[in-house]
């Protein structure tokens, strides 16, 4: 597997890529309000079958990313781009903004999700960031696991955030 910067050919092959899930789990929140406190919980609870999780991102915006010329990998398997992750850098906070990551269906699981964060916490530190920040929907518990797995801790949510009105969670790793 080669991870590197994604050319306009890797672009085309990212915007026909299958960017949907699939989870057969879900955080579901709970808020309890009261006049001096507000209670918010978070809890895992399996779902009696699998569920499809569209992905939540216009990949319209892609191309303006890859046009920035910023943190934008391509894995390639076998010449073939087999995910990208597209990074955002914001140099007045340090942190560095994971906006997109997708993996094709058929190399999941084999590591290249992995290989792709590994190079982008690399292309982060060489920009001077601190912190690496990611987010997913309540729905997406596959990108939670991933991201909790590689050290990613839950730092909020924000339940106005995506356009389909799902539950935005945000984690966050610090670089140094």
């Amino acid at each position: 597997m080669i991870v590197r910067p994604a050319t306009l050919a890797d672009l085309n092959a990212c915007l026909c890529m299958d960017h949907a899930s699939e989870t057969d789990h879900v955080w579901q929140m709970k808020v309890q309000e009261g006049e001096s406190q507000v209670d918010v919980a978070f809890q895992t609870v399996r779902l009696p079958r699998r569920m499809p999780v569209a992905y939540p991102r216009n990949l319209e915006q892609l191309v303006e990313d890859w046009q920035r010329g910023e943190g934008f990998l391509a894995a390639e398997v076998d010449g073939e781009v087999a995910g990208y992750l597209d990074m955002l850098a914001n140099p007045w906070q340090q942190v560095g903004w994971v906006a997109n990551l997708a993996v094709d269906r058929a190399y999941r699981r084999k590591g290249v999700g992995t290989a792709l964060m590994r190079h982008g916490r690399q292309w982060a530190r060489e920009q001077g960031l601190r912190l690496l920040q990611a987010e997913a929907t309540t729905k997406n518990y596959p990108a939670m696991a991933f991201y909790r797995k590689l050290g990613f801790q839950f730092c909020g949510f924000n339940d106005h955030y995506y356009q389909n009105q799902d539950i935005a969670l945000f984690f966050v790793q610090n670089l140094r």
